[in-house]
């Protein structure tokens, strides 16, 4: 019995050493080792055994004592952003309500030097009519007077919030002024905004935009005006910036809002209404960085606000580190 388990055993083996030279004289033999000794393979054993990824020179041969790791990924240089460039006037729509005669194209082109990103905060938003809402759509709010609430859920402060919310997830600090400055009483509103903004940017010399936000209003009784924007498919509030043109700066402010402008429009096209210069100060002349703008109207809902505030905050984010001289083109 044993001699025929032997004999068996002695069979197999020759079968195999003969399917192994036949295997070998036909090239197979060679392309085995070659696969089970590449430096692929090589770096596959060292992964079982120590859990390390490595990557050996094919042109080093497999096992070589030359093996080396290979170094890490090279860590880019970190590069300039590229900042956008306006240069073109002809796609801006203004309204003149003031004597002014600026050279727009000559605004649009000047570079804005700023960066919004940091630790201090750089942006103030302020609310000069803060009771400010629009058409209610069963929404649970007491109103103050028609089409105005002291809910911070629905009047202007809303949509302060979703400005600064976007503002801060990019790395820009925001500082949300929520004081009712026009309530009990409307009279005196300017006023006390202008206080608030004198202090605020007093103790904050870090503050480079101001953003004061109101709704328009124009019609009579429930004949509101509804601005019409579409976003993602979605109906839009539309936005308006006004520049106040009384006091010897404005052109700075002028040329900011020239840049938010366009870009609300390069990004979204319809979502602005046309630019107003009107002969006033509106609290701009405080700060060289001053922005009134318009989300909407009365006849506009909440929900179309919001959309248009998002647009907003886009703007200023992709403005966030300046923008380049229009001489270095599109």
């Amino acid at each position: 019995m044993k001699q025929r388990s032997r004999a068996r055993r002695v069979g197999i083996t020759a079968i195999l050493c003969a399917l192994v030279l036949r295997l070998w004289s036909e090239g197979y033999g060679e392309k085995l080792l070659n696969l089970l000794t590449s430096p692929q393979a090589a770096a596959f054993y060292i992964y079982l055994e120590t859990g390390r990824d490595v990557r050996f020179s094919p042109s080093l041969p497999a096992f070589s004592p030359d093996f080396m790791e290979s170094p890490p990924a090279a860590t880019l240089p970190e590069t300039e952003p590229t900042l956008p460039v306006f240069s073109d006037a002809e796609g801006l729509e203004l309204y003149y309500a003031s004597t002014e005669n600026p050279d727009i194209p000559a605004l649009l082109a000047q570079p804005l030097q700023w960066n919004l990103r940091g630790e201090k905060p750089t942006v103030l938003i302020v609310h000069t009519h803060t009771t400010e809402s629009y058409t209610r759509v069963d929404e649970p709010y007491t109103e103050s007077a028609a089409w105005r609430t002291a809910d911070q859920d629905y009047n202007m402060v809303s949509i302060g919030e979703i400005v600064k919310d976007i503002l801060e997830k990019n790395g820009i600090p925001v500082i949300h002024d929520q004081e009712l400055h026009d309530y009990p009483s409307y009279n005196g509103s300017y006023t006390r905004t202008r206080k608030a903004i004198q202090d605020y940017v007093n103790q904050n010399s870090s503050i480079q935009l101001i953003l004061d936000l109101h709704r328009d209003a124009a019609g009579e009784g429930s004949n509101q005006m509804r601005t019409r924007a579409t976003v993602d498919g979605e109906p839009s509030a539309q936005l308006m910036l006004v520049m106040g043109t009384n006091y010897d700066t404005y052109e700075e402010n002028l040329s900011l809002a020239l840049k938010v402008h366009a870009q609300l429009e390069r990004q979204c096209p319809g979502v602005t209404r046309p630019l107003q210069l009107r002969a006033a100060r509106f609290n701009q002349d405080l700060h060289p960085g001053s922005l009134l703008v318009e989300v909407g109207a009365a006849g506009n809902t909440h929900p179309e606000a919001r959309r248009a505030a998002e647009q907003l905050a886009k703007a200023i984010v992709a403005l966030a580190e300046g923008t380049a001289g229009g001489e270095r083109g599109e």
